[in-house]
């Protein structure tokens, strides 16, 4: 690997012209700029659609975006440092991105996974601040992580991918029991019996993620008056999150109960009405340790931590399960059952050309007709 060191010596000093020395006779000099009133109004109108973007974006984007900002003024003033020279932070060129990706991956030794989403969250930024993103720039940025995302070592910076659930998975933590034991060095010896309300809504949440490939803010986004019982099954609204288009899924009895996204829905719904819940409110509400009941929706981050909790609690550990496996797991399950792609791809709305989608459908497909069977070994 490059040290940061061998790196900085990799940069040439640039050569800085001061203003006053620029000649006077250049095209254009001394004339006085025109008011263009239409590039006004483009110009105000761009500046009103990022902001209004900004805005509608969740909470959690928002901070995120704002930290990979933090980190690229920071990798500025790193750069000026080397040069001589402070470039201004709207300085965003092919030359620029390169280097913040090289900067990110030998100086703060950044996972490739992340350094991606920090160009992404960097370009965002500075689009909302009115400062141009050219496209080679983040060609240009793209082509270097190449590289680096098939960089076995550089892969371990991270914590990995979310590996892929199956029906066996669900059913084990489904089926799990409802006393948990401290863990090892625990300060608190006591067992905790989760409520009954609880085990219902997680047995719900789980089932019906796998069931809709359902991502972690739409199962917070879920509503009651979209989940409809059919004869069937649920025919399901997964509402628009983060500007991707909403969806409507259907959803089949399943053949085990334990891992029946339609059963476990039901069960879930009486139990919670029961509870005095709003009959069409969120479709999944918080559970405290007692039992009680909240009115507000469950987070997203909520919606993760139930499913990498049970996981734990099921004893599957070893494997990173979160919010995507249940994604990941659908597609993968689904196409070694004979599932056809566009169908998998439009229970979890997935574009035709996205990379990650037919990555699962690689890896569901990976034993059917493989290249050692049936070849008289």
């Amino acid at each position: 690997m490059t040290t940061a060191q061998e790196y900085e010596s990799d940069l040439e000093p640039v050569e800085v012209v001061d203003a006053e020395l620029v000649d006077d006779a250049a095209p254009g000099a001394g004339e006085v700029a025109v008011h263009d009133p239409v590039a006004a109004v483009l110009a105000a109108l761009d500046t009103e659609a990022a902001e209004y973007q900004y805005d509608n974006r969740p909470n959690k984007t928002r901070k995120g975006y704002a930290r990979d900002w933090v980190l690229w003024q920071e990798f500025h003033g790193w750069l000026g440092e080397q040069t001589g020279t402070r470039l201004p932070d709207s300085t965003i060129t092919v030359g620029t991105y390169v280097a913040f990706v090289r900067w990110l991956d030998e100086v703060k030794e950044a996972a490739p996974s992340s350094i991606e989403r920090r160009v992404t969250g960097v370009a965002s930024e500075a689009r909302r601040f009115g400062y141009e993103v050219p496209k080679a720039a983040r060609a240009a940025a793209t082509q270097a992580l190449k590289p680096l995302k098939n960089d076995k070592e550089r892969q371990k910076r991270g914590r990995g991918k979310a590996v892929a659930i199956t029906p066996a998975d669900l059913r084990k933590m489904n089926t799990s029991p409802r006393e948990r034991k401290p863990q090892p060095g625990a300060r608190r010896r006591r067992v905790v019996v989760v409520p009954e309300l609880a085990r219902l809504r997680d047995r719900s949440l789980h089932t019906m993620r796998f069931a809709v490939a359902g991502r972690n803010e739409e199962m917070s986004e879920l509503e009651d008056t979209g989940i409809r019982l059919v004869a069937e099954g649920l025919e399901v609204h997964v509402p628009s999150v983060k500007g991707r288009p909403a969806r409507d899924v259907v959803v089949s009895y399943g053949e085990n109960v334990d891992t029946c996204a339609v059963r476990c829905w039901i069960a879930w719904q009486e139990a919670k009405l029961a509870a005095g819940a709003a009959p069409d409110g969120p479709a999944y509400l918080p559970v405290d340790q007692w039992g009680n009941l909240s009115a507000a929706k469950l987070s997203p981050d909520g919606c993760g931590r139930a499913i990498s909790r049970s996981a734990k609690y099921a004893g599957m550990t070893g494997r990173r399960i979160t919010g995507h496996s249940g994604r990941r797991g659908l597609v993968t399950t689904g196409r070694r059952n004979g599932k056809r792609p566009e169908k998998l791809r439009a229970q979890g709305g997935w574009s035709k050309n996205s990379p990650v989608f037919w990555e699962y459908v690689d890896e569901g497909e990976k034993w059917e007709d493989n290249a050692t069977e049936g070849i008289g070994l």
